[in-house]
This record gives C-alpha cells, structure tokens and sequence, in this order.
C-alpha cells in the first residue's frame, strides 16, 4: 500500500470516528434539558397550558408551551432530536404526508399520535346580533380568491343582510387554516360547482383584499377584535367561544348550531378531532414526559366532567378514549398507513 492509499484510508478512517463521536455527543446532549417543550396549534393551546400547570405541581418543572400554528409546530418538532428540539407538538388537524417525510428525514422516529378530543371551528361575531344562517357555498363566494368576490353579503345572496363582508382567518401556518379549507372551501367550490375548473389549490385559496384580513395565531386577539367591530366575523375553535360568550356568539352552519353535543356527534358540519404528537427518542431523556402524557389522558383531564371540558375541549367517545389511553400507557407510536 503506497502513502497515499493509507493517507486517505486513515482519513476516511477518522471522519467515520468523528461521526460517530457527533452522534453521541448530539444523544448525550438531550440530557442538557430539564423540562418539557411544547409547539404547536393556536387551538389545541389552552388545553395544553392547563395540563402543563397541572405537572408542574407534581414536582416537575412546568413545560414551556408555544403557540406557533400547527405546521409551524410540526417543522419544529420535525426538526431532529436533542434538546433545541421540542418533545410534544399541539395540532388542530392530523400530521401530514409531508411531515412524516420531514421527520424521517431527520432522524425523528417513532412518532406517538394522540387524539385529544373533538373540536368545531366556528364562524362567530360581536354578541347580540341577530343569528344567521350560512351555507359552506356561501362562505365559499364570500372568501374564494377565484370566486365572485362580492363587497356585500346580500350579493351573494338577497336574503343575507346588505353588510360588507370582513373576515378574520387563520394563517396558512394554522391547522384551523387547513381543517376550514377541506371541510369548508372544498365542499362549498363543489356546491358551487367550481372544483373541477378550478381544482384543489384555487379552491381553497382565500381572497387577498381587504374583504379576508390573515390575522395570525392569536385567537384570543381575535376574540377582542370582534368584540369591538360588530361588521366582522372570526374564525377559530369551539372552546374560544365558549370561554368568551359575554363578547362573541356562533354563526349558524348549514342550519346547525355549534354545540357540545353537536361536535361529538359530527352533526355541526364543521367538527373535528384535535391532536398532539410525542417524540418517543425523547423519553427517558428528558424528565415528565411519561407523566406529562398520563396526566394529559387522564380522565380528570379528558373524561366527560374533566378539566378541559370545562375549558371547552369536547371529550372523546369511550371507546376512542380507550384506545387513546392503551398507546399512551404502552407507548405505542403511529405507523401512519393512512397517509
């Protein structure tokens, strides 16, 4: 073997053992943490401070919970292992393809999914107007992009009120931004038989003038917002209106009133389940996460007369519940089939 050949084989040599070191340092590193990070969902937030403060009088330090949006909770969580790296993330909609791939890519394997509860997004405005009534056609024209782009609700249709149409809506960042789009602009480009011309994308883009205001994450802003501009409507979860019935009520959906029992039932035409997602590399590492999750399922937190039902989170069925809790209690992580 000439120098050269042993050069090179002695640097090959060490750039694998240098890798390796890497590595170890990066695992050993988790340690370097003593409490519990949370990103996540505008929606699935209030639920998650509560739980937080609830494990942080067991003994733990208390979690420190973000609000950035749901897909900006999943590239964080996405991220890779270790401590700049958050262990759980919140989300107002299931984990998508792309995600998945983003996780995997970067080393974030075995993923546990749990299902918090149910959830209506509501279309609400300043308290003690009269109610309507709205179609999912009907916000569909009132808030597409590549739709009629009325300035006035009775141009969509006479017997709406002759009001300027003014609407504060989720960033794209927000799961709440991508529940409304598949369970409200979908359905309403399809009644108004727009979807094959326009297909998915242009369906579900929203109007980009004055009529659609993006206005960020903060859904208790929101809340204010609307309390003191009886022209405008909101969109945002369940629980922020029932914690604020003194300022805002809901929109009637398809004839249908937002309600507890509607949004367990799925009856509310607008109803979905909230999540939030777990990092199993990071168990064992980083103290409380078991305990952090056992609290979160518990059932004086998520059973029927719990502590987020009284914070507005709708409870699960029993048997969803169940199953919630067999994963949680045996850290069984998703295997996404479905995506």
């Amino acid at each position: 073997m000439d120098i050269s050949t042993s050069v090179k084989t002695l640097k090959g040599k060490m750039k694998k053992t240098l890798s390796i070191l890497m590595g170890l340092l990066i695992a050993g590193s988790v340690f370097a943490r003593d409490r519990i990070t949370i990103v996540g969902s505008s929606t699935v937030y209030p639920f998650t401070t509560v739980v937080a403060e609830k494990h942080g009088q067991k003994g733990f330090k208390t979690p420190i919970v973000e609000s950035t949006g749901t897909g900006g909770g999943m590239k964080l969580f996405c991220g890779g292992l270790g401590p700049k790296f958050p262990d759980f993330t919140n989300a107002s909609r299931a984990i998508k393809k792309s995600e998945i791939e983003l996780c995997k890519k970067n080393g974030v394997a075995g993923i546990i999914e749990v299902i918090v509860g149910n959830d209506g997004i509501v279309f609400a405005q300043k308290v003690g107007q009269k109610k309507w009534n709205l179609t999912k056609k009907q916000l569909w024209m009132a808030m597409a992009e590549h739709g009629p782009k009325p300035t006035y609700w009775n141009q969509i249709d006479s017997s709406l009120p002759n009001r300027e149409i003014k609407i504060m809506a989720p960033p794209p960042t927000s799961g709440t931004r991508d529940a409304w789009n598949s369970l409200v602009m979908k359905k309403g480009c399809k009644d108004a038989g727009m979807y094959k011309t326009l297909g998915k994308k242009k369906c579900y883009s929203f109007r980009e003038d004055s009529a659609v205001e993006e206005a960020g994450e903060n859904d208790t802003l929101i809340v204010k917002r609307l309390g003191s501009d009886p022209e405008s409507f909101g969109i945002f979860g369940f629980s922020f209106l029932d914690q604020n019935q003194d300022q805002i009520q809901s929109t009637l959906i398809e004839g249908k009133q937002v309600s507890l029992e509607s949004i367990q039932d799925y009856s509310y035409p607008i109803s979905r389940p909230l999540f939030f997602y777990a990092k199993k590399g990071h168990f064992g590492t980083i103290p409380g996460m078991e305990e952090f999750m056992a609290e979160y399922t518990s059932e004086r937190a998520m059973g029927e007369w719990g502590y987020l039902s009284d914070r507005g989170l709708v409870p699960l069925e029993s048997a969803t519940l169940s199953k919630v809790r067999y994963n949680v209690n045996n850290l069984v992580a998703n295997e996404f089939t479905k995506h």
